[in-house]
């Protein structure tokens, strides 16, 4: 019996000798894991990359405005000139101001109008002229222009007169006409090079104009010292 309680203290202190062991086993391994946790958080933080500063955004909006305006159409002068010189409105064509066409082409269109007009008219009192001062009585276009039963004989000298102004302004006009024309056209041309020219001209909200009063100090004048004036400032 004595032999027997030994051999049950020992088994029983062996097994608590082996829990301790494999508690013991256990929580050492918890805390490797823990340490090994730790220094990866540590290595991935200090591995990660460091958020952009603040101008980098302010850089790429640069160069995305810098790759836009390397992007925008840009005319050339020279070949929207000579356009416009081949065919009138091809410079605000190539310019790709197209709002304008309809001002060249309207204004074109109202000069050939306007020659036609005058030019017809011109052609029938010239010919009303012509037939007044003549002594053929079977040419009388001239009594075209006014209701049966008028009295021309009574009024020959007075209707020679307005026929022959009526003739001379209506020649002036027609004339007057073929110029507007021709300015029309050299308009359209400058237009075009000027347009093409001024492609790059900054028209930004940096440029202003101020008018501010200030005091004007004259020496070695006639003017009194200390007058007022005004002082125009342009920024641009």
């Amino acid at each position: 019996m004595r032999s027997f309680v030994q051999t049950a203290v020992t088994v029983c202190v062996a097994l608590m000798c082996h829990t301790a062991t494999v508690y013991a086993q256990t929580d050492a391994r918890t805390k490797a894991q823990d340490t090994a946790l730790q220094i990866t958080t540590a290595d991935s933080t200090a591995t990660a990359p460091a958020p952009a500063p603040a101008d980098s955004n302010s850089r790429v909006a640069q160069k995305r405005k810098s790759t836009q305006e390397n992007t925008r159409f840009v005319p050339d002068p020279e070949k929207a000139t000579w356009l416009g010189v081949v065919f009138p409105g091809a410079g605000q064509i190539y310019n790709r101001k197209y709002w304008k066409l309809p001002i060249v082409y309207g204004g074109f269109i109202g000069c050939l109008y306007a020659y036609n007009w005058n030019s017809q008219m011109y052609s029938d009192y010239r010919q009303a002229y012509l037939d007044i001062m003549d002594a053929d009585p079977n040419t009388d276009s001239f009594k075209d222009f006014f209701r049966p039963g008028y009295d021309f004989d009574k009024n020959s000298e007075y209707l020679k007169n307005v026929f022959k102004k009526r003739k001379d302004r209506y020649r002036r006009w027609r004339d007057l006409s073929v110029f507007a024309f021709i300015g029309v056209y050299a308009l359209s041309v400058i237009d075009a090079y000027i347009d093409a020219q001024l492609a790059n001209f900054d028209i930004g909200d940096d440029i202003n104009i101020t008018v501010t009063p200030t005091t004007l100090n004259s020496s070695g004048t006639t003017i009194a010292d200390g007058y007022y004036g005004l002082n125009l400032n342009i920024n641009f």
